[in-house]
């Protein structure tokens, strides 16, 4: 199955955060999974750091590289199909990146991993 991290999801991975499911987690971990991220949840981070909002155990360059390649992790690029949906995606969910991932999980009719309740007033599927 695909599914799209939501960038908290990603993080709390990662960083092996107690706040992460133990459902999320598992179908993380799940070989028969395919982790998909957006460029949108690692422009999110470079931003928060840059804000003082996050900070990681190392530089965020050689971090985000070596998670991304260990974990196996599928970059979904940013498309114009998906910038499309946003032209006419209701604004129940007013964080950029949020409905970015949104638009992606539409087009790509992936489920998103989130503790982000908000989401589910869009026609996508979230696991948590």
């Amino acid at each position: 199955m695909r599914l799209l991290l939501d960038t908290h999801t990603f993080l709390w991975f990662l960083l092996d955060d107690p706040s992460l499911s133990t459902t999320a987690k598992a179908l993380i971990i799940d070989p028969d999974n395919d982790i998909e991220m957006s460029p949108a949840t690692y422009w999110e981070i470079a931003i928060k750091i840059s804000l003082g909002k996050y900070e990681l155990p190392e530089p965020y360059e050689a971090f985000m590289e070596r998670e991304i390649a260990t974990n196996d992790f599928r970059i979904l690029p940013i498309e114009p199909r998906h910038t499309a949906v946003l032209t006419t995606l209701p604004h129940h969910h007013r964080e950029p990146f949020d409905r970015l991932l949104i638009a992606q999980a539409m087009v790509e009719n992936i489920p998103i991993l989130s503790i982000d309740t908000a989401f589910d007033a869009y026609p996508i599927t979230r696991r948590w």
